[in-house]
């Protein structure tokens, strides 16, 4: 159903509220309107893309809560957390993140994300990677979104040793595992 602008517009800013992470192509199907026009729009209301409103929700969230390391250091946007249990990170592969001949991801970039998500989770000032287990499962194009999840299997208060496991995904496909055994101080 097609609306005017006004109407279409105090719709947008209501569903951008309720859904920060809707992107301007699904926001364009919903009301039946261009990208072009969600864009202009957006422009107009000044609403933030889509990145920018993920970076703000996160770390209006999640700033108090990360303990570990600085959120602007993580590798990836924190969208959830729970510390010393689980966490969730999106990480859009842009071409800074690729090989220029073939457009696919840079392992490193991957592993970072995975990486500095399993540093976050720890519920610690201090926590280092002492070793990590990973595998890539497939390749990672350019234009894809990466969800990295953690979830943390097991701490040894005694060793000060914590187990992460994270496991990353493009549209629910797995394309990377990983098992971050991680040091923490010892309380």
């Amino acid at each position: 159903m097609r609306r005017n602008k006004r109407e279409r517009q105090q719709l947008l800013v209501g569903t951008i509220e309720e859904n920060p992470f809707i992107t301007d192509e699904e926001l364009a199907e919903r009301f039946s309107v261009s990208i072009q026009t969600i864009r202009l729009d957006r422009l107009e209301l000044s609403i933030p893309e889509l990145r920018e409103r993920i970076k703000h929700v996160a770390e209006k969230r999640f700033e108090d809560e990360v303990r570990s390391l600085p959120l602007e250091e993580v590798i990836g946007e924190i969208i959830d957390i729970e510390l010393d249990r689980n966490a969730i990170s999106i990480l859009d592969i842009k071409q800074e993140h690729v090989f220029v001949r073939n457009k696919i991801a840079r392992g490193h970039h991957l592993f970072a994300q995975a990486n500095s998500l399993a540093v976050a989770v720890i519920n610690d000032e201090l926590a280092l990677t002492a070793k990590a287990n990973i595998q890539f499962t497939r390749s990672v194009m350019e234009g894809e979104r990466v969800i990295a999840k953690a979830r943390v299997l097991n701490i040894d208060e005694q060793t000060g040793r914590t187990l992460v496991e994270v496991k990353s995904y493009v549209n629910n496909e797995l394309v990377f595992n990983g098992e971050f055994k991680m040091y923490r101080s010892q309380k």
